[in-house]
């Protein structure tokens, strides 16, 4: 969109958004001659007003008057249908654009990486996904094509004007520039303002949804007042961007209603001044010139009006496009299909940062051999999560090379890849859905058989049991009818029954109980049996077994080998942190 933030319309954006009406060029061509046809059914009814007050009233014709005001009656009902079949289409053509374009844009969210997800706020984008896609249906099916109708009914209605009686059409044409000069200060100041709303409602809901995620620590932390001072501040803003926007309605609609009655006082005057000079002025007209007055001025009022919606669904389209028109998907040029993978790994020599002026990890190399477990530990923002966000390809590496099998994880294709390596990551995230289907993530190739076998292998099948409705309990958002435990094991399965190559564990067993631990420890021991995995440890029997430990430090690998090579290095990393951490564990 235009950087003038005042400008009334911007055309190249129409015409992108335009585009998306190709599909249902039918409809759209059924919505605009439906357009034209009320137009022409508007201005028909005041002509037939006109010739059944002078021709058959006056003369006091009573069978031509009741032809007449049946074939009103008629047209009356064939403008009905007409506008009928043009609100529902003209809904429907809006409706299947914007189910087109809210498809796009979730489609091209799910390819972006996680850095722009690290970056933007989720409330915006719920805002951008949502509500904002329906302020562009409103532009087909009350801004666009109203205004088109609009527009033709005044064209036509002026033309009627001027055949009937110019001097008449003049005096009415004369108010015109006046209510034409305001529409146009209307909507500058309309467009200005409704970029205004948009934002604020976007700030809204990032803030709510932000606070409403994470009630909890508001409420352990007594932050409810502040955070509802905070919410009171942000709904005034929200509020006073929307009465800067009834302010200018409220300014604007009366001077329009003035003007028109002004317009008809004038057109009274004239007609009582021909009249007075006995002229062939006939009451027919009269009536046919302040119906059509009103039929033009009102139809300029709602174009205003119209031409709001058609502003605030452009800002929003914007809005949408930005996100559509953003550069930051994961580069998917590999095209070796990772058929079968072994679950070699190997970094060499990668270099990362989130930030490009802040490397994270500074040169990482190291090798896990197909079924090897490799446990990683040190301490937070050591880069341990880091690594398996690179193998995942979530963030693409600045330097170095990382291999699966030999093969650089470039040149596979990313679903191949991916499909290959399951996570279970220290903060589940389980979708208000059941367990089964948190656990296949609705694949169908995953049969319910299948699910209760693998949780039967890793023992955690009694514990889903226990529970009202099995494995199709439903865990509501997040999974907050769970445990943080249950959801770790909830979570295993997941991984398990995706048969992965390489299996990786980040802190999966740090901050559960007791009872859960021991389930999540047998867990471990089945799902890692014959596959790479790689562990960023927390809990010490999961390092004493790996087949080898990196140690990392600020980024570095500073230490390798095993739990008891390790503990031989004399003031060592590891060996420091088993005595401080790890010692203590086990006395406890």
């Amino acid at each position: 969109m235009s950087k003038e933030k005042g400008k009334a319309f911007d055309l190249s954006l129409f015409n992108r958004l335009m585009k998306y009406s190709s599909p249902y060029k039918l409809i759209f061509y059924g919505v605009a001659l439906a357009a034209v046809l009320l137009s022409g059914f508007a201005v028909a009814r005041p002509y037939l007003l006109m010739i059944t007050v002078d021709d058959y009233i006056v003369t006091k014709d009573d069978y031509g008057l009741l032809i007449f005001s049946l074939l009103m009656i008629g047209l009356l009902f064939f403008e009905v249908v007409c506008q009928l079949l043009f609100v529902y289409y003209a809904n429907l053509l809006g409706q299947s654009i914007i189910r087109d374009l809210r498809i796009k844009l979730f489609e091209h969210l799910l390819s972006f990486k996680m850095k722009y997800f690290d970056n933007s706020s989720v409330g915006v984008l719920v805002t951008r996904a949502v509500s904002d896609i329906e302020r562009i249906a409103a532009i087909f099916s009350d801004g666009l094509f109203m205004i088109i109708s609009d527009l033709l009914k005044m064209t036509v209605v002026a033309g009627v004007m001027l055949y009937a009686d110019w001097k008449m059409a003049l005096i009415v044409f004369a108010v015109m520039p006046i209510i034409l000069y305001a529409t146009r200060l209307f909507q500058k100041a309309m467009k200005v303002a409704f970029i205004e709303v948009r934002a604020q409602v976007s700030q809204l809901n990032s803030f709510v949804q932000e606070r409403l995620s994470g009630m909890k620590i508001v409420q352990l932390f007594g932050r409810e007042k502040e955070e509802y001072e905070r919410f009171k501040q942000i709904n005034e803003k929200h509020q006073n961007a929307w009465l800067k926007t009834v302010w200018y309605n409220s300014i604007f609609f009366p001077v329009a209603e003035l003007m028109s009655s002004v317009t008809i006082g004038l057109i009274v005057w004239y007609a009582v001044l021909q009249d007075a000079q006995q002229s062939s002025f006939t009451p027919g007209v009269i009536f046919m010139f302040i119906q059509l007055t009103q039929m033009l001025f009102r139809p300029l009022r709602q174009i205003a009006d119209k031409f709001n919606t058609l502003q605030m669904g452009m800002v929003a389209a914007n809005r949408v496009f930005g996100i559509l028109d953003t550069d930051s998907k994961i580069e998917d040029k590999g095209d070796l299909e990772a058929e079968v993978i072994n679950g070699d790994v190997a970094f060499n020599d990668v270099r990362f940062g989130y930030l490009e002026e802040e490397e994270v990890l500074h040169g990482i190399s190291f090798e896990a051999k197909a079924g090897q477990t490799i446990a990683i530990v040190g301490a937070t923002g050591a880069g341990k999560s880091t690594i398996i966000n690179l193998l995942n390809r979530f963030y693409d590496i600045n330097s170095g090379e990382i291999t699966v099998d030999g093969v650089s994880v470039n040149n596979y294709t990313l679903p191949s890849l991916r499909k290959h390596i399951a996570i279970v990551l220290q903060d589940v995230f389980l979708f208000a859905d059941t367990i089964f289907n948190n656990i296949t993530l609705k694949n169908p190739d995953i049969t319910e058989a299948e699910v209760v076998e693998a949780a039967k292998q890793i023992g955690i099948h009694d514990f889903i049991m226990s529970l009202p409705g099995n494995y199709h309990y439903n865990v509501k958002e997040r999974g907050g009818m769970l445990s943080s435990g249950q959801r770790q094991l909830i979570a295993f399965l997941r991984a398990y029954v995706s048969n992965p190559s390489i299996l990786i564990l980040d802190e999966a067993t740090s901050s559960v109980d007791s009872y859960s631990e021991e389930l999540i420890q047998e867990a471990t021991k089945k799902i890692t049996e014959g596959r790479t995995s790689i562990i960023i440890a927390h809990r010490l029997a999961t390092v004493k077994k790996a087949d080898k430990i990196l140690v990392m430090d600020s980024g570095n690998i500073v230490e390798e080998g095993t739990h008891k090579e390790l503990l031989k290095i004399e003031g060592g990393y590891y060996r420091n942190l088993y005595e401080v951490q790890f010692m203590q564990e086990e006395v406890v």
